[in-house]
């Protein structure tokens, strides 16, 4: 059996028709840039996600960096995340100048860990990025208090948990702005790159607008800006899906029970879920000691499993010539989590047999 780690091709084919003739109706229209089907998008998104705006941009990174230059975040300041996520994180802070400050996660959910952030503020800090790692929030309430207390702007990046919810608060709730994306393999997902701000605050709106669409908000009538516009062509592919967006997340659940109940007393260590909270489960992680002898095992029998994140950012090369030597860190359970990752395959549109087939693959190598 083959099986495939991404589900788009399939998701896209059981609703076909709908897309093609979402993208039919864009085209006939001749308005691709910020025309109606994109306002449209973005009323649906905020009314969907429970914020006040949403904001359309071409990338989930840039719907990260965008707020931070709307919130003054610049040349000088620091930023504290965590080093255990995509490198766009640091990327997006490192672009608009500021310093990244890592630090290190929880050991049961692999997300930032809250008591260790007051630590790393200094006179600097503007900001604090939690990222929602692999479906699951992380502890917003812990978050946004330390915020409050030092006067700090967060910044939530939800690139690859749109629809989940944390014990008593949501997405956008405890934060001055969201970043999202839509690249094709994410929950909800286009053909391509984009993204959207989402935040509830109404004096960064008008801003983050302009600054996606060359500093304009009237035609012909300018000032900094950049070119990050989310198009109508995906704004329809994700008009079309977005109404499904809770079925698929409640599958993807499902079908992580069905690999936790699958996996138990396999020695690997399986994904935790908080208490109170609705993991959307973007990635189904396991980790082991042995990370690359069971990940070819499953690749020679055809799934197609994979590492998400096998080098901690701190880790990476950083800029051209190299990582900054303030950044040289040392984060051990971020490190041990880097080395021990795989990801199996998670995606609503997988059949029993398929789920089966990985399960028994998975529990053959242990007792190979």
């Amino acid at each position: 059996m083959q099986i495939e780690f991404y589900g788009h091709v399939r998701q896209y084919h059981n609703m076909k028709a709908e897309i093609d003739q979402a993208i039919l109706n864009v085209i006939e229209t001749g308005q691709y840039i910020q025309g109606p089907t994109l306002a449209r998008f973005e009323k649906e998104l905020a009314a969907h996600c429970g914020v006040k705006h949403a904001i359309g941009v071409n990338s989930g990174t840039d719907a990260l960096w965008l707020p931070f230059l709307a919130l003054g975040i610049g040349p000088g300041d620091e930023v504290i995340t965590t080093s255990n996520t995509f490198f766009a994180t640091a990327e997006a802070i490192w672009i608009v100048g500021a310093k990244p400050v890592f630090v290190e996660i929880e050991p049961d959910t692999c997300n930032i860990d809250p008591t260790q952030i007051e630590a790393a503020i200094t006179d600097k800090t503007k900001a604090i990025v939690p990222v929602h790692l692999y479906g699951q929030l992380a502890n917003m309430p812990a978050i946004a208090e330390i915020a409050r207390r030092h006067n700090l702007f967060t910044i939530e990046d939800c690139a690859q948990a749109i629809g989940a919810a944390g014990d008593g608060f949501a997405i956008g709730e405890l934060s001055d702005a969201v970043g999202i994306s839509f690249i094709a393999h994410k929950n909800l997902g286009t053909f391509g790159d984009a993204g959207a701000v989402l935040t509830n605050r109404d004096d960064i709106v008008d801003r983050i607008r302009a600054l996606r669409n060359h500093g304009s908000l009237k035609r012909s009538r300018h000032s900094m800006g950049y070119n990050s516009r989310l198009d109508d062509l995906h704004a329809s592919v994700l008009s079309v899906k977005l109404p499904h967006i809770d079925a698929w997340n409640d599958r993807r659940r499902e079908i992580a029970a069905m690999y936790t109940r699958g996996l138990q007393d396999t020695g690997l260590t399986l994904p935790t879920e908080l208490p109170g909270y609705h993991h959307v489960y973007h990635l189904y992680i396991i980790e082991t000691d042995q990370r690359d002898e069971l990940l070819k095992y499953l690749n020679d029998a055809g799934i197609d499993a994979k590492t998400h994140y096998p080098i901690a950012i701190h880790q990476q090369d950083g800029y051209p010539w190299g990582m900054p030597a303030d950044l040289d860190v040392s984060l051990p359970l971020t490190e041990r989590s880097a080395a021990q990752v795989i990801s199996l395959p998670m995606f609503p549109e997988l059949t029993q047999d398929e789920i089966d087939y990985v399960i028994d693959t998975v529990r053959a190598w242990g007792t190979r």
